[in-house]
């Protein structure tokens, strides 16, 4: 079982914090900081802890927010390599905290903390506040570092402005309108780094979740005359409405035609399986037509949820050409034990290929309920 992230940010993260603005401040009382930053440290989880860490720099930092913030950004370059691995960044994650908390009255010296802190972790998340509480200032802001050298400020004036971003409040302005935040991604859609690509093609994406129609408006826009990358953010932003089967994300991708296909030698097996096992789903597809075509092939289980409905899930296997008359094998095979992320529970599962879109019934598996704590 993973180590959890908290235990990667222990007591050695407030301690390193105090040292590091002990040297560029020598009045802050770091013992004093650490009492408050360590009481009741350990029983908080990953994210807590940084917003406990952030309350005690509140309280020790000058009660001057542009003071404060001028120490912590001057501390920020102060070393700190016995801080190492993939949660190093997040040493940083406290001072977005206090940003995001302390400093909405004080727009230019918070945006100057911000730039300098998401070149080291990220302020996607500090940057909310302020969208919501001045949005036309904060995303003019945002437009000026579209042209930004460092990467990280580029993808932060996409990640900072996706109205669903993952664990963060959403932009419910941005969600019933996002054109504010498009006028920027479409500064960025030919941005030369992929990091900042990706963040644009999931903000899409969001995008799609609220407003189908303008997700394939945009998609068909940026598709004509399209390098390989943007046209691989295209496809990346629309895979949330393929995966729903949204008819104008499939006609955009090239898949809006029916597929002229017979389905052969469905298999899913066993039939009857315990929870903990895996089952097989196998077929084949036959191309029907005298010429080649495109298919997107992919696969949908309906699983049990806990009060005995069902919820479907989509797997992406492939899109292929078949040739005239050809046939083509396909398969998957499930595991059905239990996640962090999906519980699974007894009763039928359907399943079904998904051809451009359109449901085909290839069979389905029963998952047997465990009885006495064992499995039958």
């Amino acid at each position: 079982m993973a180590e959890p992230l908290k235990n990667q940010y222990g007591p050695a993260i407030p301690r390193r914090i105090a040292a590091m603005i002990a040297q560029v401040h020598p009045a802050f009382p770091e013992a004093a900081f650490l009492r408050d930053a360590l009481a009741g440290y350990e029983a908080l989880e990953l994210m807590p802890r940084g917003r406990h860490i952030a309350a005690a720099l509140a309280r020790h930092l000058p009660q001057e927010v542009p003071a404060a913030l001028d120490i912590l950004i001057a501390s920020l370059d102060a070393p700190h390599d016995d801080i190492r691995g993939p949660m190093a960044p997040f040493l940083f994650m406290p001072h977005t905290v206090y940003v995001a908390t302390r400093a909405l009255d004080h727009f230019e010296d918070a945006m100057r903390a911000q730039h300098a802190l998401t070149r080291r972790f990220t302020a996607e998340f500090s940057i909310r506040p302020f969208i919501e509480r001045d949005q036309a200032r904060t995303l003019s802001r945002l437009r000026e570092w579209t042209r930004d050298p460092s990467e990280h400020v580029r993808r932060l004036v996409s990640e900072g402005t996706r109205p669903r971003l993952p664990w963060a409040p959403q932009l419910r302005a941005l969600q019933q309108d996002p054109r504010p935040a498009l006028e920027l991604l479409e500064l960025l859609k030919d941005d030369p780094s992929l990091y900042v690509r990706r963040s644009v093609a999931n903000h899409l994406n969001d995008i799609g979740k609220d407003h189908p129609e303008l997700l394939n408006t945009v998609a068909r826009r940026w598709l004509k005359g399209a390098s390989a990358e943007r046209a691989w953010i295209v496809r990346h932003a629309l895979r949330s409405a393929i995966k729903r089967g949204d008819a104008g994300a499939l006609a955009v991708s090239g898949f809006g035609a029916k597929a002229e296909v017979s389905v052969r030698h469905a298999a899913v097996t066993p039939a009857r399986i315990s929870a903990g096992g895996a089952v097989r789903i196998a077929f084949e597809l036959l191309n029907r037509l005298p010429r080649a075509q495109r298919v997107l092939v992919d696969l949908r289980v309906h699983y049990v949820k806990a009060g005995g409905q069902s919820a479907p899930k989509v797997f992406k296997l492939k899109a292929v050409e078949l040739a005239p008359r050809a046939a083509m094998a396909f398969g998957k095979t499930l595991s059905l034990a239990d996640l962090s992320t999906r519980r699974h529970y007894p009763g039928v599962h359907q399943v079904e290929a998904l051809l451009n879109g359109r449901a085909v019934a290839l069979g389905e598996f029963r998952l047997l309920a465990r009885l006495s704590g064992r499995r039958r």
